[in-house]
């Protein structure tokens, strides 16, 4: 294998392929990236067995041929080169690989090649193209919602489905649960569910919403979700078992809806939330006409903010997570946002006014004194 490419085109899409590398795993093949040179290109790819991604760099190949190499260890040197090409070499004698760039030179030792596992390939069967602008901004819109707690994984996904003329997703890590339904403007070819890990989706949006394509294509089967998008090929499992029915979740009737502006009550609990330090709640007080939003935290201090709101009947008060309440508030880039309330102990709701296409549900925090 000897090929000669773009520096500045290298280091691109090794920042891509290097955050899918493992950095747990026995394997140590698991922590590299395998470059191979074919075709006049050098693919790379990287993979931790759950989630994989393969992209290219156009490249003059001299030789072709395949190594796999430490992922963040050549990332490190890649970013820290001056020149504007650079050649690539393997040394099957030496059993290494010889990096080339002005007048430095690297050899790095190979990885075991046979360790690094074959990556799923799109299939041109049962295939959906989705616009990918809207399939960004979905994701944007619920993936904070998606759990950490790798106890309960079924959490750590996001439920994502697309048939007629709409893309939905869902997420939520039982404290929170976030619903966006994205119109499309014709309708896809087929239907797919699947729960699919956040990470993937983030990793996914990251790259498409970079690449500069109208459309990405998705593809399930035998427990595996790829797409692809903005020539890259990202493929993940799918995760096993029963995403909550979140349906059953959304209030069908509630005491109070309010129409606020997002702006005013994003800035409000923006600014009280920082005195919420150390699981502190944001409480917040509704009275006629006004809403009182407050945080104390003890040895740190307390801060308050009124602002008037369309509120009538008996005082209410109701306590959130700031950070919760601040992500949710967020994800509303409508002028206004809907608050519906039903009690102090039952959720509230965040949702976009008119359409509804995106809801917002966060469990309140039972207040002592």
């Amino acid at each position: 294998m000897k090929l000669t490419l773009s520096t500045s085109d290298l280091l691109s899409q090794l920042q891509n392929v290097t955050r899918v590398a493992s950095t747990r795993s026995a394997v140590q093949a698991l922590s590299g990236v395998l470059l191979r040179a074919a075709d006049g290109r050098c693919e790379l790819m990287a993979t931790d067995v759950e989630v994989a991604l393969q992209v290219a760099v156009p490249a003059e190949v001299a030789s072709e041929g395949s190594a796999v190499l430490p992922a963040r260890l050549l990332l490190d040197v890649v970013r820290s080169l001056t020149g504007e090409q650079l050649t690539i070499s393997l040394r099957a004698a030496e059993n290494d690989v010889e990096l080339m760039c002005g007048g430095a030179t690297f050899h790095f030792r190979t990885l075991r090649l046979e360790d690094f596992p074959s990556l799923p390939s799109p299939s041109s069967e049962s295939r959906i193209s989705l616009p990918t602008a809207a399939f960004v901004d979905t994701v944007a819109k619920v993936s904070r919602s998606a759990s950490h707690d790798e106890t309960r994984p079924v959490l750590t996904g996001i439920l994502v489905s697309a048939s007629g003329q709409e893309l939905v997703m869902v997420a939520t890590d039982s404290y929170r649960l976030s619903v966006k339904r994205t119109p499309l403007d014709s309708a896809v070819a087929g239907s797919f569910e699947a729960n699919v890990p956040a990470r993937a989706l983030q990793e996914l949006a990251r790259i498409a919403g970079a690449g500069g394509q109208e459309t990405l294509s998705v593809g399930v089967q035998d427990g595996q979700v790829v797409f692809e998008a903005a020539g890259a090929v990202l493929s993940s499992r799918l995760i096993d078992g029963q995403f909550p029915n979140y349906r059953q979740l959304l209030p069908d009737a509630v005491e109070h809806e309010l129409r606020l502006s997002t702006s005013e009550l994003s800035g409000v609990v923006k600014r009280i939330s920082l005195l919420a330090q150390k699981n502190s709640p944001l409480r917040l007080r509704f009275t006629d006409g006004q809403l009182t939003v407050t945080a104390q935290t003890p040895d740190v201090g307390e801060a308050t903010e009124s602002i008037p709101v369309p509120f009538q009947g008996e005082q209410f008060e109701i306590g959130f997570n700031a950070d919760f309440l601040r992500d949710g508030l967020e994800s509303v880039e409508t002028d206004d946002v809907v608050l519906k309330l039903i009690s102090p102990v039952r959720p509230g709701l965040l949702e976009s006014p008119d359409t509804s296409d995106f809801i917002y549900l966060i469990m309140p925090i039972r207040l002592t004194s």
